[in-house]
């Protein structure tokens, strides 16, 4: 025990502090310092690497040769448009999301859906027996994909040197362990030092690694915020719905971060949706319309969807009002109830608010304001919208409707999907040919709602 030493490690900055600390000094985090022990190397103190840095030559950027495959398709559709394009060579992927969304499954058809690359499935979870059946279950070439049932970095590090593996998936990275730390599986020195090593030999290697990543209960990837750091991805599988599954980066050094990909869960795995643009609209068998429903388009990267707002409204009990939303900002939706009450003489104030979006999906776009506000306005009131009528816009505090971007990209998406009537700020360009009505203020697109004829 001389050789150990017990510090307290920052979980959000990493900070390495010799006595636990209430606030954190660096990143303001409060109760972030958890208790680590450490090995001693010498006087310095410093942690042991197991393997050394990898030790190149400076070459100017001329140099470097790029191979034709340095990114590869991963033979699924939706993830290769969240990852920029398919796989990068040595590129290292974090996956989080809550138990049993289907982590493990989506990996999994992952390594079974690349083609012609030696891939390594390394579970620490799961017995290889209990790997085989879901492989079975979901279809998965067995031949394809090598097993490895260890999750001891030290021996990884020398199979991923012995043959050279392109694509790796690490099912999870809480319980990997290096024998030069002497604290358990899961704790914030064990991750952060085992993805660092392998994060370096996969650079070195030219290998591929998804890290499989728990969600603590606030809905954040578990471990130190400095795995985000250094890996170049980092994906959200979240749930959306009755067997609707979204991918979505918050972090990508190889492509843009405003894609998703949408999925459904199947008997047999995740199955891609490929043309998910009217996907979160419900279908009604009647053509009328409720009360409190509002149309929209949202842009989600290169992709427009048709979404559908739902609101409701009932007198709030004992002189309290209260907003429940959970797919939309809770201070959006109060900002635009206090905008109508103000400046459409909408009465809110004395009711709860309830606002849903169809199929599970989250918005956080300022396009979605003027529809939010038409739905609040047809639940107080029970008169119902338009069913044809797509609306887009942005609301100021002062009540005006103000434009948003890829106007015509909005609308061609809404009218590909059906919808006749376009409701639009005055001010935003648009060049495609549509029954579009404008509007310069909210009041004034009420009005205008209310001039329509509901039955068409």
């Amino acid at each position: 025990m001389k050789d150990n030493t017990t510090q307290y490690i920052c979980t959000q900055c990493g900070r390495v502090e010799n006595k636990w600390l209430g606030r954190c000094p660096d990143c303001g985090s409060w109760n972030s310092f958890s208790e680590e022990v450490v090995r001693k190397t010498g006087k310095s103190g410093k942690i042991a690497l197991v393997s050394d840095p990898n030790k190149t030559q400076p070459i100017t950027l001329k140099e470097i040769e790029v191979e034709s495959d340095f990114r590869y398709s991963s033979g699924i559709s939706e993830f290769d448009r969240v990852l920029g394009g398919g796989i990068m060579r040595g590129g290292t992927v974090l996956l989080g999301g809550e138990p049993g969304i289907g982590k493990s499954t989506l990996m999994l058809q992952l390594l079974g859906a690349i083609k012609n690359r030696r891939v390594l499935y390394v579970s620490g979870e799961e017995s290889p027996g209990q790997v085989k059946t879901r492989a079975q279950r979901i279809g998965v070439p067995l031949d394809t994909v090598t097993l490895y049932n260890d999750t001891r970095l030290e021996p990884l590090l020398g199979e991923m040197h012995k043959n050279h593996y392109d694509v790796l998936v690490i099912d999870s990275l809480q319980t990997l362990s290096s024998s030069e730390i002497p604290s358990a599986p899961g704790s914030v020195n064990q991750m952060r030092m085992c993805s660092m090593e392998l994060v370096d030999s996969a650079k070195h290697e030219g290998s591929s690694i998804f890290f499989i990543g728990h969600i603590t209960k606030e809905g954040q990837i578990a471990g130190p915020k400095a795995i985000e750091h250094i890996v170049d991805t980092v994906l959200y599988f979240e749930l959306a719905g009755s067997g609707v599954r979204i991918v979505r980066a918050v972090k990508n050094r190889f492509g843009s971060v405003d894609e998703i990909g949408i999925f459904l869960m199947t008997e047999k795995g995740l199955v891609p949706v490929k043309d998910p643009a009217g996907f979160f609209i419900s279908e009604r068998k009647s053509g009328n319309l409720p009360a409190g429903i509002a149309f929209t388009a949202v842009l989600e990267g290169t992709r427009t969807f048709l979404v559908e707002i739902q609101a409701l409204t009932v007198p709030a009990k004992n002189g309290y009002t209260r907003v429940y939303s959970e797919r939309i900002d809770t201070a959006r939706v109060t900002r635009v109830s206090a905008v109508l009450e103000r400046h459409a003489n909408v009465q809110l104030s004395d009711k709860d608010i309830y606002v849903n979006v169809a199929g599970g999906i989250k918005l956080s776009e300022v396009s979605i304001e003027l529809p939010l506000a038409l739905a609040l306005y047809s639940a107080s009131t029970g008169k119902a919208l338009p069913p044809s009528l797509v609306s887009m816009g942005e609301l100021s505090l002062a009540g005006e409707v103000r434009p948003v971007g890829f106007g015509d990209k909005r609308i061609k998406g809404s009218v590909d999907m059906g919808f006749s009537k376009i409701l639009a700020p005055r001010s935003m360009p648009v060049k495609q040919k549509a029954s579009i009505f404008y509007c310069d203020r909210i009041d004034e697109a009420i009005a205008t709602i209310d001039n329509m004829d509901s039955r068409n």
